[in-house]
């Protein structure tokens, strides 16, 4: 204990300074420029609403990711059951008090921000499951009184989340839950077991959706069937991808998004536009500098010396390979809409939070590398 508490004292401001990632934060930023420039592109041009509170939002969440990075990375680990709660509690509020919008009552107003806490929960669980499985040797990870703790923690939000409803965030806490607990070392008799259990109990699970998550279903299969409907969302993405061909229209020149044939381009289809505006060599572009950025958080995780940093990292970077994955299969038409912000890029001040706190946390593993949790 002394010698991580000295460890941790020796360092000064300068030294945590230094021992950022610079690559990791390069990616981010740049990120974050195209998509002031995306956003300015969806208000045809001008600073309007989306652009400029876009850029205050990653402005300010930035100045305060760049502030916890500085924290250690024991202070993480000792209030990750808090944050969890508090996180939860807060999900439990909207579902309950919360504001109602579009069908769904999950945001709670802070009056600079309608905060939605189903996103925080994405951050919440990995950070649950990495200080859970601390220290717990890999024989006893599989057993069975220590996986109800962890169930009943992912249970419980997925079933708020999906009575709000959004059955799409609840679907992504799942998998960041999931693929945090594969990442502990739970054994892969499980997952085969609950897939081949959530595969016979399908019919029953359609059963209980929403009207318009059954449709949405229905027109991921047949978009053609409700052209002018449902299906107009995904027939015009797909029609705008395909128009920007090798290296695009160019910047503001997106006719779909400027004929305003393509609604809702600023949220979870902001990468139409982008690959509308810049074709194919733009959207490579993109993918290789989220690569590098999924590429670094490994790298931290792997040189970390404590197994909640490693496990951390890990899952993070997982997640963020999932939400991408997920955001650009459904503009794509590969996968039904489930509402999935893609990374910094869309707009949403929820979800910039979350990806925020989560980079901050990989950034204090990679300043405390050497710190030992005990």
């Amino acid at each position: 204990m002394f010698q991580q508490s000295s460890y941790s004292n020796q360092l000064t401001f300068f030294q945590k300074l230094r021992s950022l990632d610079y690559i990791l934060l390069f990616c981010i930023i740049l990120i974050g420029v195209i998509s002031g420039f995306s956003m300015y592109s969806t208000d045809g041009g001008e600073l309007l609403y989306h652009s400029r509170s876009h850029i205050i939002r990653l402005g300010v969440f930035f100045i305060m990711m760049m502030f916890l990075s500085f924290l250690n990375i024991r202070f993480w680990y000792s209030t990750g059951y808090l944050f969890y709660a508090i996180t939860l509690g807060l999900v439990i509020w909207a579902s309950l008090y919360g504001i109602t919008a579009s069908g769904s009552q999950r945001w709670i107003s802070l009056y600079f921000i309608n905060l939605q806490p189903s996103e925080l929960m994405k951050i919440a669980i990995i950070i649950f499951y990495a200080k859970f499985f601390h220290r717990m040797q890999i024989n006893s990870i599989n057993s069975f009184k220590n996986l109800l703790v962890p169930f009943v923690a992912l249970i419980l939000p997925i079933l708020l989340v999906a009575s709000q409803p959004d059955l799409g965030t609840a679907i992504l806490i799942a998998l960041s839950g999931l693929v945090a607990l594969w990442l502990a070392g739970l054994h892969v008799k499980f997952f085969i077991y609950s897939s081949l259990t959530f595969l016979v109990s399908m019919p029953f699970v359609i059963s209980f959706l929403e009207p318009y998550q059954k449709l949405r279903i229905l027109t991921f299969f047949n978009p053609e069937r409700d052209p002018l409907g449902a299906g107009y969302q995904i027939i015009q993405s797909k029609i705008a991808v395909g128009s920007g061909g090798l290296t695009g229209k160019g910047f503001l020149k997106g006719t779909q998004s400027y004929l305003e044939f393509l609604p809702e381009k600023h949220t979870d289809f902001i990468f139409t536009l982008f690959t509308e505006e810049h074709g194919f060599t733009g959207s490579v572009f993109l993918l290789l500098i989220y690569a590098i950025m999924i590429f670094r958080i490994l790298k931290i995780g792997a040189n970390a010396r404590s197994f909640f940093a490693k496990l951390f990292c890990y899952s993070f970077a997982a997640a963020i390979f999932i939400y991408i994955s997920v955001n650009m299969s459904m503009v794509l038409g590969l996968l039904p809409i489930v509402g999935s912000p893609l990374p910094i890029m869309s707009y949403g001040g929820s979800s910039m939070l979350a990806t925020m706190i989560g980079f901050s946390i990989v950034m204090s593993a990679k300043i405390y590398q050497q710190q030992l949790i005990a």
